[in-house]
């Protein structure tokens, strides 16, 4: 096992604390739209629809809205016409940032970012200015203690996944949970593998995940994570990603 995923943490903050589900449902919306107008309706010939749908579902998108969306994007009934688009910059202390999002307007959004990271400390920057220092990831997240190790690595690694990590649960009696990384194209047929093995599918989405991580804390740490939430706030971005590690002992003061 690569060793506990820290490097989460400050990126699923808001999604332990549940606080956005308004806006997740809005975003998964746009998503499963966007993704059946440039591949059709059907998830079995369509992987970005399919991947799609399976973040609708692990946000409680009811199955109405997800057929919805999917019939907007397949027919052109939906005249908003949103599109994936990624930036990178530097946040506040130097730390790497990749966003997501799905907008309908790109200069926007873009002013929107720009001011968001200057006011805090940071710069956004040109296309590809970090984006070398991450990697383009599945995850796939399966709740479990240590006691599981050998049996989720043994089904993991033969199912095709690259490498397995475990972060701990808060406590004795909460169990923690294995995040296996998969490259981006085999996630879903893994994920299938895993389930048809009896495991329990916590959670299955693409990520960024840094080479190399920095080390927040203190002021730094306080001030990086308003950033992250002001971002997060944007009605356009997806997803925010940073090379930040935090100390637990600080995650758990700024919850």
């Amino acid at each position: 096992m690569a060793g506990h995923n820290k490097w989460s943490k400050i990126k699923h903050r808001k999604k332990i604390v549940d606080k956005r589900r308004s806006k997740a449902w809005t975003m998964c919306s746009r998503a499963l739209i966007s993704a059946a107008r440039q591949g059709g309706a059907d998830p079995n010939f369509n992987f970005l629809l399919r991947a799609a749908i399976d973040e609708a579902r692990y946000h409680n998108v009811p199955s109405d809205n997800i057929e919805r969306a999917i019939k907007k994007g397949a027919g052109g009934g939906d005249t908003e016409n949103y599109e994936a688009v990624r930036y990178e910059g530097y946040g506040p202390g130097g730390v790497a940032v990749i966003i997501d999002a799905l907008t309908n307007n790109r200069t926007r959004t873009a002013c929107d970012l720009r001011l968001i990271f200057g006011t805090n400390g940071g710069n956004l920057g040109v296309s590809g200015c970090v984006g070398h220092s991450f990697v383009h990831k599945g995850r796939i997240a399966l709740p479990g203690t240590p006691a599981d190790e050998a049996r989720v690595m043994e089904a993991a690694l033969d199912a095709g996944a690259d490498d397995v990590l475990y972060s701990p649960g808060d406590d004795n009696d909460t169990p923690g949970t294995f995040d296996i990384l998969t490259p981006p194209t085999a996630m879903l047929s893994i994920k299938d593998r895993l389930a048809k093995a009896g495991f329990t599918i916590a959670q299955s989405e693409f990520d960024m995940i840094p080479l190399t991580t920095v080390l927040v804390a203190g002021a730094g740490a306080k001030a990086l994570v308003a950033f992250v939430d002001e971002l997060e706030e944007n009605e356009d971005v997806k997803h925010v990603y940073t090379n930040a590690e935090i100390p637990d002992s600080e995650m758990a003061a700024l919850q």
